[in-house]
């Protein structure tokens, strides 16, 4: 539910959201999404609500490192433009990516339904600013990163203790140890489960409507390659957490590093991961490539029965 609107259903069948990426920067890793120019822009956001988006996230800063973008500069090149998105398309939900609360506060007067907070509650007073206004929050886990900050040796470990199961059921044993204990991997799981679940509960606190309180474990951010592999295959621990579940992974480094493959040829890839998120219960899924994302996760709705064929119609006819 994002402003009193119910998002991801088709009459009663379960319908994946699909989150397009729009980029107000110039130097995005993926060029494609670079998109400073307001008019692009707009005919961009357009045409992604007509492909099948239904939220559109706009992002005014490059994630990695690149040249620096104060405030003042990030709400010049985000807020107008979600302005203008709600004039022009008025039915597709805005989300605007941003850590910072000032940011955050400008983009909702400006009409946005979803804050998505990549950097993990690095500003204390977004998730409060989301909660005052009573739109969506996106709840992430960078590690302890902080805002635009590469990975460095990052290690999550379990506690010598055994842990408590996140709680949640797994179709698979194939990721326990012998001893019945959690595979040693399944340290950045623990981390990432009870940082999602914390969050979640305290933009509730702050006011965001528990409904619209969505979770991300954040693929890339303060993590490897092996260890956003490893989210991807519990997809359905991250799901079990009783909170719309995203997954940010188009095109990102560990899809080019698992293929030796670059931003531009990382799409089948992408949708591979894609397939396996949405099989495994992920909801909304924030996507360069909005026409092949929507296709995918119609298939994959069908194949879990969760809706029916658009044409149902050999041997029948």
């Amino acid at each position: 539910m994002l402003r009193g609107r119910e998002v991801g259903l088709d009459g009663r069948a379960v319908r994946p959201v699909v989150m397009a990426v729009l980029n107000r920067t110039t130097d995005s890793f993926y060029a494609p999404a670079r998109l400073p120019d307001d008019a692009a822009a707009l005919a961009a956001a357009e045409r992604a609500f007509a492909a099948g988006a239904e939220i559109l996230d706009v992002g005014g800063v490059r994630a990695g490192n690149g040249a620096p973008v104060d405030e003042a500069e990030e709400i010049r090149r985000v807020v107008p433009f979600v302005a203008a998105v709600r004039r022009a398309v008025p039915d597709l939900l805005v989300s605007v990516d941003t850590w910072r609360a000032g940011v955050a506060r400008a983009a909702i007067d400006a009409g946005a339904d979803l804050i998505n907070d990549t950097w993990a509650g690095h500003d204390p007073g977004l998730v409060e600013a989301a909660g005052a206004a009573g739109v969506g929050v996106v709840c992430s886990h960078t590690g302890g990163a902080v805002p635009r900050t590469d990975p460095y040796r990052v290690e999550y470990r379990l506690p010598p203790a055994e842990p408590a199961e996140p709680r949640v059921s797994t179709s698979s044993t194939s990721e326990r140890s012998t001893s019945g204990r959690f595979d040693g991997r399944d340290g950045l799981l623990a981390d990432v489960v009870a940082t999602l679940r914390a969050a979640a509960e305290r933009a509730v606190a702050c006011g965001v409507p528990r409904a619209s309180v969505l979770v991300d474990p954040t693929h890339d951010f303060g993590k490897n390659t092996w260890h956003s592999l490893h989210l991807l295959r519990r997809t359905d621990a991250l799901a079990g957490l009783g909170f719309p579940l995203l997954m940010a992974l188009s095109r990102k480094d560990f899809v080019g590093e698992t293929l030796d493959l670059p931003p531009e040829e990382r799409l089948e890839g992408t949708l591979a991961a894609t397939a396996v998120a949405a099989w495994l219960g992920a909801r909304v899924f924030r996507a360069h490539d909005v026409t092949a994302t929507r296709r995918v996760l119609d298939l994959v709705a069908a194949l879990r029965d969760e809706a029916p064929p658009a044409v149902a119609l050999r041997g029948l006819a």
